[in-house]
């Protein structure tokens, strides 16, 4: 296995209703998310804040919040994290999908520069 210093790494972002979050942050962090490869050992460690999503389920949609067809303004909150490593990010997103409660949870990974 290479160095943790040598493996790419990504940022992970994802937006969850408050209820959730503790489960989606516990979710990626069993994943290996938010472990920063530095000598301090430092561990769960992510960002975040309070905001509001906005979306319109489709007509087929099964939505946790809101009805189908209706455009929903809901609390969220969106949380940002160090993945090191691609094997990490992946296993950290199917976490991710399988603790949120969204039909279809927003989130994104990102590739960061090494400068």
């Amino acid at each position: 296995m290479a160095a943790a210093s040598s493996l790419t790494r990504f940022t992970l972002t994802f937006y969850a209703p408050p209820a959730a979050v503790a489960a989606c942050k516990a979710a990626i962090f069993a994943a290996g998310a938010g472990r920063y490869p530095g000598p301090g050992g430092y561990t769960e460690c992510c960002w975040s804040t309070a905001g509001t999503g906005q979306f319109r389920p489709g007509d087929a949609s099964n939505p946790h919040i809101g009805s189908a067809g209706a455009l929903e303004e809901t609390p969220e909150v969106r949380v940002e994290t160090l993945c090191v490593g691609e094997r990490v990010a992946r296993g950290a997103v199917e976490a991710l999908k399988k603790a949120h409660p969204y039909e279809e949870p927003a989130y994104q990974v990102v590739k960061l520069e090494d400068f």
